[in-house]
């Protein structure tokens, strides 16, 4: 399974989640520290997102949104 997860560290390296995560055992996981003023978090999830949206099984989803087009 993979999850990207947005999160806060603080000053002493704690990390807090935006959203709760229900795992069982345990789990690795890559941090990526960005800076406080930028927003790219769309910009870094935006090629693993890619793989999920662009397919033929998303577009049929959601084709009735598109009949005026």
């Amino acid at each position: 399974m993979h999850k990207a997860v947005e999160a806060v560290i603080d000053e002493n390296g704690f990390v807090r989640l935006k959203e709760s995560v229900r795992l069982h055992g345990f789990h690795r996981a890559i941090v990526t520290i960005l800076d406080e003023d930028e927003d790219d978090i769309t910009l870094l999830s935006e090629k693993s997102l890619a793989k999920d949206w662009n397919c033929p099984e998303e577009d049929e989803a959601w084709a009735h949104l598109q009949q005026d087009q």
